[in-house]
């Protein structure tokens, strides 16, 4: 059984605490900004014994324009529709306010039950905001703060009720199913799903992609830069495969981060980053691997992560064939430690091309798992030596014993030689670019690391 219990509220009610603190863990930004979330976030939420997933959202204002706001609320309507239950959020030392009372005049004209929970209830001073909310009309309010953890038993008083009928409504749904002699599914676990990230500056598209892959308006986008704030990660599923698609805010140079909020979106991009198996880096086409790029790639690969580079906005480009030849001549001379980057040109507005990106997706993420068995690995160095020893360091050859491979993701190989001086680095990218071409691991950071010692397969005497 999935039940979802979406967090709703005006803008600084505590919505993004209150998730945190129901999942565990900071995974939303939170900031005494009014404003700070702008998409809605999902997140699997435990209160003792409870299970459910919970949703964040953006604040709740009286707006209906074309405006950020309003698409902000559009996001918010969506999830409160979708959800089991909602909980209204109102600060309980401001009390309640005119826009509250207009958004729960609303909200009963829906299904969907509601729960008020007057937060920052802590001490003496939410109080009255308490007493107000009764007159809200959805029954007794729930008092507590969810900055100090207080008074999430009621919250649990609270929930469970409506957690316990929609138990015993999934469980009589599945007599049913039963009873009609379908059975359950019991063949293998399937994989686990692939860590997505879709990456880049602001405003190149990476909302829009998103969206076009999911097929639905799942994230908030405008030509405004910077909309998306948090790391929104989306259970998804494209040709049988199990994804988790992450998308994320725009990483401008740090000398040009003047505000909080934008320091603690680029350290959510980062940390997606560090989290994710394959990275999309989208380019804007009409400007293309410029220094911003250049150094978003870098921290990619020097994390280890399978790359994709995806080229945005390719509709608006007049001479392709020109612009690809510039791309790949830029690559070659500032990304050389990672050859056969694969290059995807797309529309983010229109599709066109998302399908080809996604099949390079896949191929880099079985490349980045790829194992090279020892035996085979020896066997190449032998070859490997024959023709190219390697070179005298101060009089002396560092004999190489051996090569294996002690862990893939990115793959990487241990080499050990005799010489406690190891090799000449120009020799290692010798090696690691034949090993490279022979055993077909392009598009991905590869790592050799040079060990002196002795070979462990050769019979002990």
């Amino acid at each position: 059984m999935n039940f979802t219990v979406a967090i709703i509220g005006r803008p600084n009610v505590g919505k993004s605490t209150l998730f945190n603190r129901l999942i565990g863990k900071r995974l939303a930004i939170v900031d005494d900004q009014p404003g700070v979330t702008r998409d809605r976030r999902e997140g699997n939420a435990t209160l003792s014994d409870l299970k459910f997933t919970v949703i964040d959202t953006a604040g709740l204002e009286d707006v209906h324009d074309d405006s950020l706001e309003s698409r902000m609320r559009d996001q918010t309507e969506a999830a409160f529709k979708e959800a089991d239950i909602a909980l209204m959020l109102i600060d309980a030392r401001t009390g309640v306010t005119p826009i509250d009372e207009h958004f729960c005049q609303w909200l009963r004209r829906h299904k969907t039950p509601v729960i008020i929970v007057a937060n920052k209830c802590e001490g003496a001073a939410g109080q009255a905001g308490l007493i107000d909310a009764y007159a809200l009309g959805f029954g007794e309010p729930v008092p507590l703060s969810a900055e100090h953890g207080e008074g999430m038993v009621d919250l649990y008083n609270a929930l469970q009720p409506h957690v316990d009928a929609a138990k015993a409504d999934a469980i009589y749904e599945r007599s049913k199913l039963n009873d009609s002699g379908d059975e359950d599914d019991d063949e293998a676990v399937l994989a686990h799903p692939i860590q997505l990230a879709i990456v880049g500056r602001p405003n190149v598209g990476k909302s829009t992609m998103v969206n076009k892959l999911l097929d639905e308006d799942r994230m908030l986008t405008g030509p405004e830069a910077g909309i998306t704030r948090d790391s929104i990660t989306i259970p998804w599923t494209h040709k049988d495969r199990e994804f988790n698609l992450i998308d994320t805010a725009g990483l401008r140079r740090k000398a040009r981060v003047n505000e909080k909020v934008e320091a603690l979106s680029g350290a959510e991009t980062r940390r997606a980053i560090d989290y994710a198996q394959v990275v999309v880096l989208v380019l804007d086409a009409n400007d293309m691997l410029e220094k911003q790029d250049l150094t978003i790639a870098r921290n990619i690969i020097e994390e280890g992560r399978a790359l994709i580079l995806a080229v945005n906005k390719w509709d608006t480009i007049k001479d392709s064939k020109a612009a690809l030849n510039k791309l790949h001549d830029r690559l070659q001379t500032s990304l050389p430690q990672v050859r056969g980057i694969p290059v995807v040109t797309v529309s983010a507005v229109t599709g066109r091309g998302l399908d080809k990106m996604l099949d390079a997706v896949l191929d880099v993420y079985e490349v980045w798992n790829r194992r090279v068995p020892t035996s085979k690995l020896n066997r190449w160095l032998e070859e490997i030596l024959e023709h190219h020893q390697a070179p005298l360091i101060s009089g002396r050859r560092s004999k190489v014993r051996y090569i294996t491979q002690p862990k893939t993701r990115p793959p990487t190989f241990a080499l050990f030689v005799s010489h406690e001086k190891g090799l000449p680095e120009s020799y290692v990218r010798y090696l690691s670019n034949a090993l490279r071409e022979d055993f077909d691991l392009w598009g991905i950071p590869l790592r050799l690391v040079v060990r002196k010692g002795n070979n462990p397969f050769a019979p002990s005497k």
